[in-house]
């Protein structure tokens, strides 16, 4: 998977989503089709998201670990690669060192 650049013809929320003391901040946007993301960063820490619909995180930057719903095993997650997670569910995710970039595509 190649890692997605840019996106054109956007409206975005310019007010951050700031989660868990600030280790997670995000901005929502919408595509002109109407098609909602987000992009965000996630620093060092190990963290639960809980989701409303379900995502496609897409790794731009960084690397992460996540442990997805029904799974004991931790997976690695580095630029350019995806993980899935359905709606009403929740994940844990692991950054160590640098700061996981990502873009979330809400299904």
């Amino acid at each position: 998977m190649s890692i997605t650049q840019q996106f054109d013809n956007v409206t975005l929320n310019t007010q951050a989503n700031v989660y868990f003391d600030g280790k997670c901040v995000s901005h929502g946007f919408t595509l002109a089709d109407g098609t909602r993301k987000s992009v965000g960063v996630i620093l060092p820490a190990r963290l639960t998201f809980n989701t409303g619909a379900p995502e496609i995180m897409e790794c731009v930057a960084g690397a992460c670990r996540v442990r997805l719903p029904g799974e004991d095993a931790w997976r690695s997650i580095a630029a350019g690669e995806s993980f899935s997670v359905p709606g009403d569910a929740s994940f844990d995710i692991e950054v160590d060192g640098e700061p996981f970039h990502y873009i979330c595509h809400f299904g």
